[in-house]
């Protein structure tokens, strides 16, 4: 190896933290050599080599390193004295020469087995017999790197045995979700079930029973005169489709009954005159303007009320008790309806109801509908389905369909209507009651 090819330059021999030449140069595990104040600095913030960004999973290990501490110091040395022989201006010597390239030619062969992996301080040996390791300490490096070797796998095969675990859990509550859903999906379809082979057998039931009526009619028919026949089964149609028409709505009345809602009554919305009670469920005209805040949603001239719950879709249902009244008005309202001055209640305006007046029933449809009813129900169900636009009244106790406003087309919020009316002298003093719904049956 030629002088020239040798030697190094100050480069080879900086620390990379400081960029100056080595001073007390020590290597860390990954092979990397700094100066030992440098490296212990930056080991006191860091974790990784500053080269290669080797990660430290333990506390760093600092190991001298001889050689290039001993070349280090050589590269100074011989750097200081180049230095003072360019000032002199002196020629060097050619035997000095020919053993500077072969020292540096030495150093390029070190650093080059240094660099090869034949180890930091291993090398020492082939140079430097008393810097050799004794075979103890290199058995004691050897199983220290075994026992890092264990501890890895150790924590691979614990990392594995947790994911499993995780795993294994997490389908066994997937498969419990997907059985307590199919569970409740069953029992929810038998009870379903169930109520519709009850309610076949009460029509078929009934259906034979008056079959066996008009047997029994039929036979004694026989002995009256044709024309008597004849109104015998007129009426026995009209008997047989009123009693067909009863229990159809008394199916109608369950099927949406299961869309009851909880409702109370609004404070702010309530006419002067109206008193509410404390749990927001009954209303009646008080005679005497009650002392109540402005609110620019309270009607200020009708006895009216709307409910604390809104509805912008789906279906809801409620019942309310009308029993001992002479007037009244249920129904449900739009969210614009006016709440000042004189109020008129129609489908144009926002409101959709049903009224006793003087003990006559009007649906208010603008003009409003007479209605025909046997008798005055005590309870009256209130019905909407807002995307099919249907508001419905149902006579619960008989079980009947009073009356429906179909093809509505909603484009707001509604809101449950109210109004017990006036007092009329005690006449009509009985309060409106919003009842708890049975829809059990």
């Amino acid at each position: 190896m030629s002088a020239a090819n040798c030697l190094l330059t100050e480069d080879q021999f900086r620390c990379s933290i400081c960029l100056d030449v080595f001073t007390n140069p020590v290597t860390i595990p990954c092979g990397h050599n700094f100066c030992k104040t440098c490296i212990t600095r930056y080991g006191a913030t860091s974790n990784e080599c500053p080269n290669c960004r080797g990660v430290f999973y333990q506390r760093l290990e600092l190991r001298v390193n001889t050689v290039l501490s001993e070349m280090a110091a050589q590269f100074k040395k011989s750097s200081k004295q180049n230095a003072r022989s360019s000032l002199k201006q002196k020629a060097p010597d050619d035997t000095g020469a020919i053993l500077l390239a072969c020292l540096v030619c030495l150093i390029c062969v070190l650093i080059a087995w240094m660099v090869l992996g034949h180890g930091n301080h291993d090398a020492l040996e082939y140079i430097n017999p008393e810097l050799v390791k004794t075979e103890a300490e290199i058995q004691q490096m050897i199983q220290a790197r075994r026992l890092k070797i264990q501890e890895t796998e150790h924590s691979v095969e614990l990392s594995k045995r947790h994911a499993d675990k995780e795993l294994a859990q997490s389908v066994q509550v997937l498969t419990a979700l997907k059985e307590s859903v199919e569970s409740n999906l069953m029992k929810v379809t038998d009870t379903v079930k169930e109520k519709q082979r009850k309610m076949e057998t009460e029509a078929e039931s009934f259906i034979r029973q008056l079959e066996q009526e008009i047997s029994v009619l039929m036979k004694r028919s026989a002995e009256m005169d044709q024309p008597s026949i004849a109104q015998l089964k007129e009426l026995i149609s009209e008997e047989m489709q009123k009693q067909m028409k009863g229990l159809l709505a008394g199916a109608e009345l369950k099927s949406v009954q299961r869309y009851a809602v909880d409702l109370t009554l609004d404070p702010d919305t309530a006419h002067p005159y109206l008193i509410l009670s404390d749990d927001g469920k009954q209303v009646h005209h008080g005679d005497v303007q009650q002392d109540v805040p402005y609110n620019p949603g309270r009607f200020d001239t009708a006895p009216f009320v709307l409910a604390k719950q809104s509805f912008s879709s789906g279906r809801f249902y409620c019942e309310v008790e009308v029993k001992g009244k002479t007037d009244w008005f249920l129904g449900v309202a739009g969210e614009s309806v006016s709440r000042r001055g004189r109020i008129i209640l129609t489908p144009q305006n926002h409101f959709w109801t049903l009224c006793s007046w003087k003990e006559e029933y009007f649906a208010l449809t603008g003009p409003a509908v007479r209605l025909s009813l046997q008798s005055g129900p005590e309870k009256v169900g209130v019905f909407v389905d807002y995307e099919e636009g249907l508001v419905s009244f149902y006579d619960v106790d008989a079980a009947a369909l009073i009356y429906s406003f179909p093809g509505v087309s909603f484009t707001e919020k509604l809101y449950p209507f109210f109004s017990p009316y006036i007092n009329d002298g005690g006449k009509n003093s009985a309060p409106l009651i919003i009842s708890p719904v049975d829809h059990t049956g």
